[in-house]
């Protein structure tokens, strides 16, 4: 929510022992709210659940990494050594369990999950045992809902199985006694979660970013098709499908500032640089995109002001494979991979200059979220603005044509949300295609590249042993957990790590 500005909000736990010989100790003497004082009023409620949407901006590298580790991009960089997490999610023969960015990820789901415990666990009274009630308290539970389940979700493609509770929020009593629970657990709750949230959330929001039952729908959806429950996400997706969207005329439009949250837009992480951020002890927690200053294109100058890109750190840059996988005439091309030798060739006044990529260069950026002047502030490469797109209305269609094709569903609508699809590539109806399984998945990828679906994509449907390189059937389906995790909690690593 660009207007609402997600908040990190902090809840101190105090505790003391009391005795007869001692003056009782007042926890307001040294901090002026406590947990006791808290969820008295429906604004204590509301300002709880904007801090629950917090995580979501914090998980930006999630949608690095699912590129990074598949065929769609490369880490980049300086050198070998450079983000040497990406390296390594790059080259799964490297991939060890101290890897600092999947770390980052896994305590950004785990800190979205207690936050969301804890709003629940109050949800029908506070400390006090009050009802705190007022009319759209369920809907906004919804939202609460929802973000638990998605969440669970990222950890579930992640790790597979993953430690579950819903209960409580985690306390220091609780490291060593945590266990893992099947991913078909996992599964379930997410599905419980995503019920609840349907039935209490409305079509629309009066606020940008918030979470409304077609972004729900969308990811259940998508849940459903993660564990091939194929007939149960025609009707869900259905929904969305006939819901209010509509694909936008020109691809590239949908990645500006101007197009966040448009008219394609079912789900997005909102981002702003209002209240600038200067910590780089915590790069993926401020208010901005950390992962859009990543795509920029080295040392990138022009004499001319009319130049709208930023420079950056020429990380996660797309393959010449993804480019190739192109046909002619395909407009997200050149809205995904961006040839820099190409715009300069066609702005050849503009005095631009730049250092090739000086790590496995492809020659290719990421144009989706290639840094543009003046969207950002304060410490630059920590405060972009721009969004990142999670569900759009493309691939509602695209797996709405995939649970058809693969259930009991029509053949005829799955041909019909493909041509659309292809129809906006192409800006004409001469390049539709049959739709098959295959067809859809590879659309998928030329749709959503550079996005973050890809490599769990290759998974779920069996094929990354075959794209991937260094990829081994039986332990690259996931990623390890994080060996902190593992030394303090005493839970069970992924085979093969």
């Amino acid at each position: 929510m660009k207007n609402i500005k997600y908040i990190g909000l902090i809840l101190i736990l105090t505790s003391f022992v009391g005795c007869s010989e001692v003056i009782e100790f007042d926890p307001h003497d040294e901090y002026a709210v406590t947990e006791a004082d808290y969820l008295q009023t429906q604004e204590d409620y509301e300002t709880m659940a904007v801090s629950c949407y917090t995580p979501m901006q914090w998980l930006n590298q999630l949608y690095v990494i699912a590129d990074i580790a598949s065929d769609n991009a490369v880490a980049g960089g300086e050198n070998a050594s450079d983000v040497i997490s990406l390296q390594h999610l790059d080259d799964l023969s490297q991939l060890v369990p101290n890897n600092s960015t999947l770390s980052d990820l896994y305590l950004s789901a785990y800190e979205g999950i207690n936050r969301t415990n804890y709003l629940l666990s109050y949800k029908d009274q506070n400390l006090q045992g009050e009802t705190i009630t007022w009319s759209s308290k369920e809907a906004m539970y919804g939202e609460v809902y929802f973000l638990r389940a998605y969440y669970y979700f990222a950890l579930v493609k992640m790790f597979g199985n993953t430690v579950l509770f819903t209960d409580k929020k985690l306390g220091v009593s609780d490291f060593g006694t945590l266990q893992r629970s099947p991913k078909e657990e996992v599964y379930t709750q997410i599905e419980t979660d995503l019920l609840d949230a349907i039935s209490a959330l409305p079509t629309t929001q009066d606020q940008e970013g918030r979470i409304t039952k077609y972004a729900a729908q969308a990811l259940l959806g998508k849940v459903y098709i993660y564990q091939e429950k194929f007939d149960e996400a025609i009707p869900v997706l259905n929904e969305v499908v006939n819901g209010p969207f509509t694909l936008v005329d020109t691809f590239d439009d949908i990645f500006l500032l101007e197009g966040e949250n448009g008219l394609e837009s079912v789900l997005e992480v909102q981002y702003s640089n209002g209240q600038p951020y200067y910590n780089w002890g915590g790069q993926t927690r401020g208010q901005g995109n950390y992962a859009v200053q990543q795509c920029g294109i080295r040392s990138l100058s022009a004499e001319s002001s009319e130049m709208p890109y930023n420079s950056g750190w020429s990380t996660n840059l797309p393959t010449q494979d993804l480019a190739l996988a192109y046909e002619d005439g395909d407009q997200r091309k050149d809205a995904t991979c961006f040839d820099i030798e190409a715009y300069i060739a066609a702005n050849p006044t503009w005095g631009i200059t730049y250092q090739e990529a000086p790590y496995n260069n492809t020659g290719l950026y990421n144009k989706k979220y290639l840094p543009r002047a003046g969207q950002t502030s304060g410490q630059v490469e920590l405060n972009y603005e721009n969004n990142h797109r999670i569900i759009r209305y493309a691939e509602v269609l695209l797996l709405a044509a995939e649970a058809n094709l693969r259930g009991s569903g029509s053949a005829t609508d799955a041909q019909t949300y493909l041509d659309m699809v292809r129809d906006r590539a192409f800006g004409d109806t001469n390049h539709r295609v049959t739709a098959t399984v295959d067809v859809i998945w590879n659309e998928r990828r030329l749709e959503l590249a550079m996005e973050g679906d890809r490599f769990f994509d290759l998974v779920r449907t069996g094929q990354a042993a075959g794209v991937i390189d260094n990829f081994v059937t039986g332990k690259h389906e996931v990623f390890p957990i994080p060996q902190d995790e593992i030394d303090i909690s005493g839970i069970e690593q992924n085979p093969g790590y």
